[in-house]
């Protein structure tokens, strides 16, 4: 009996060691977590680097992931997987721990980002050639639901239209614009078969976003200004018109690159806003979205990002000013420090604490690391023409 009880624990032992070390395709693959790595988008290569924040690290080089030019990320739920967005139609699922391609398809003609679902059951994919939004599962990437953005035009005719904005919403939904149609829709994907419903948005919707608490989902709008606004915690989910001094139509400068609203800055009850057409950083309040301020800034703004405490505004701006960024104190509203990261700046991100922000310049092919703290310089990473930059604490948060 004793010596079959030492071989049983035996057994168990080995068993237990086994387990901690996972494989892939029979290679070992170290034993770490997830929660500190992340995507950068190299876009003129096709390529991605997987990063460890922590550690300041470039842990490999994800290859093969077709055209980058206008690339995003999402995450599943456990953090491994990033699924790559590429400008190409192709959707990638890209695995953090082994740092290679899990599973690739290519879903369209010409894609503009997407989105993972609250349960992280399903992505899906906005596209401008032909139209309309695919969405996948997650895990597989077979083809779950096709989602025409079919639509009457001026002229009588039947038509598809580009799709964009396209966010997460809590209830398990997507949310998403329709440049064309001038349309909000929102796909509930709890019943079977999920449930499409369309809303009027305003002339030329281009982008759109979803707040942190994913209550208003915004939508830029290219042909008049102002933006449109949903409140998805109302049953009727009416858009109103928020902002009327926003927009295009008000413009005093070329508008060499129009502002990402998923950029914006939510920090001490107000919306720090990108001004179209300006150097300038509108300031709103969220209880009624009356403009109180415009701050003056280097140039015009492309990302007006709060940083996770709330304390700092880091303004990124279009050419031929974007090799500056500054700070922006949210109390006193002034900018504090102007820096400069390197030759054209894309995009920047916070860690998930806030300790630190990191910088992508892509004419000086390099990514640069500062203190929030001190705001200066405490690393730099080589990057082959870097943009996006995307942590795994994405998977945690609505419309990231």
């Amino acid at each position: 009996m004793r010596k079959l009880s030492a071989r049983i624990l035996i057994i168990v032992a080995s068993t237990l060691l086994s387990g901690c070390q996972a494989f892939t395709d029979q290679e070992p693959v170290a034993l770490r977590g997830t929660g500190d790595l992340g995507l950068v988008i190299e876009r003129a290569s096709g390529s991605v680097l997987v990063i460890d924040h922590s550690e300041y690290q470039i842990l490999g080089r994800v290859e093969g992931l077709g055209d980058l030019s206008h690339a995003s990320v999402v995450y599943s739920r456990d953090a491994r997987y990033g699924y790559v967005f590429g400008r190409d139609g192709g959707l990638t699922q890209v695995d953090l721990l082994t740092q290679t391609i899990a599973n690739r398809v290519v879903q369209s003609g010409n894609s503009i980002g997407g989105a993972i679902s609250q349960d992280g059951r399903y992505v899906a994919v906005s596209n401008y050639e032909p139209g309309g939004v695919n969405i996948f599962d997650s895990k597989t990437l077979e083809p779950v639901l096709t989602i025409p953005a079919d639509f009457v035009s001026a002229s009588g005719e039947n038509a598809q239209s580009k799709t964009v904005g396209l966010v997460d919403a809590p209830g398990n939904q997507f949310v998403f614009s329709l440049f064309d149609a001038g349309e909000i829709w929102t796909v509930d994907m709890i019943p079977s078969p999920p449930e499409v419903t369309r809303f009027p948005a305003g002339k030329q919707p281009y982008d759109a976003l979803i707040t942190p608490d994913g209550r208003y989902y915004i939508a830029g709008l290219f042909g008049e200004d102002g933006l449109s606004m949903m409140d998805l915690w109302q049953q009727d989910k009416t858009v109103q018109r928020i902002l009327p001094d926003y927009g295009k139509g008000e413009q005093r400068l070329p508008v060499y690159k129009m502002p990402h609203l998923e950029g914006w800055a939510i920090a001490d009850g107000h919306a720090f806003v990108p001004a179209v057409g300006r150097h300038e950083v509108l300031v709103a309040r969220l209880d009624d979205w009356h403009m109180v301020q415009r701050i003056p800034v280097h140039g015009q703004p492309v990302f007006v990002m709060a940083s996770p405490d709330n304390r700092q505004i880091w303004v990124s701006f279009a050419h031929p000013d974007n090799d500056v960024v500054q700070v922006i104190d949210s109390q006193t509203r002034e900018v504090i420090r102007n820096l400069e990261p390197g030759k054209s700046v894309l995009h920047m991100e916070f860690t998930p604490r806030g300790e630190e922000v990191w910088v992508s310049s892509r004419d000086s092919n390099r990514i640069t690391v500062y203190s929030t703290r001190t705001l200066e310089a405490v690393a730099t990473l080589p990057a082959q023409k870097p943009s996006g930059i995307f942590f795994s604490s994405r998977a945690h948060a609505l419309g990231l």
